[in-house]
């Protein structure tokens, strides 16, 4: 039985990361696999170590999938070159992202190139992961990207994509995780409250997650 642990939104909060991590680590299984729902980065104080950890870790071949968060989106783009996508960076977190980079010396040129080019869902058997929301309009392959990242759910909505169950971020949530029949947004503002849930899910058992890993500023 494979499971995936699903990572929400750390927003520079490494040390909530790291405190998951050592948790995964002690129940991980060879078949299982982390997916990160992007947002890495901006608005807690340590962005940079955050994406270099996330980095080390696939580089080594951990079972790790990194996807883009709209945060990541706004960095690739604005150190890429966009000026207005910098502007909007910068008055979203990303000071505080440019700050990180200049305490450890880590290029972040290097990093927002690498932001660039991932990708924006992970799709198995039961599960759609992407950071934000899955149109059911469009295979994911041709979604708008900017949909995939930016849209928020509306309220309430239990919906998923096309029979299966989707597991996002983006939407912070101070009680979360949102469970529904068709989704599960797993956002609790960590950078804003504190506190972090990974959803760890059985890849053979559709619907939501069968437990979670919590942890606490």
């Amino acid at each position: 039985m494979s499971r995936t642990f699903a990572i929400p939104d750390i927003h520079g909060r490494y040390d909530l990361m790291c405190n998951a991590i050592t948790q995964i680590k002690a129940i991980v299984r060879p078949e299982d696999k982390l997916v990160f729902l992007g947002d890495y980065i901006d608005r807690g104080p340590h962005s940079a170590l955050v994406v270099r950890r996330v980095r080390a870790g696939i580089d080594a071949g951990l079972p790790w999938i990194a996807l883009k968060g709209n945060h990541e989106d706004f960095m690739a783009a604005g150190v890429g070159g966009d000026n207005q996508m910098l502007l909007g960076w910068l008055q979203n977190g990303g000071r505080e992202t440019m700050e990180s980079y200049e305490e450890i010396d880590r290029s972040i040129e290097a990093d927002a190139a690498w932001m660039g080019q991932l990708p924006v869902f992970h799709e198995d058997m039961h599960r759609v992961y992407v950071h934000a929301f899955a149109p059911e309009q469009f295979e994911m392959k041709d979604a708008p990207q900017g949909d995939v990242l930016w849209t928020r759910y509306p309220e309430g909505a239990d919906v998923g994509y096309r029979g299966k169950h989707v597991v996002h971020g983006h939407t912070p949530k101070k009680n979360g995780p949102e469970r529904f029949t068709n989704r599960t947004n797993l956002d609790c503002g960590a950078v804003f409250y504190g506190r972090f849930v990974v959803g760890v899910f059985d890849d053979e058992i559709a619907g939501g997650p069968i437990y979670q890993i919590e942890v606490m500023a």
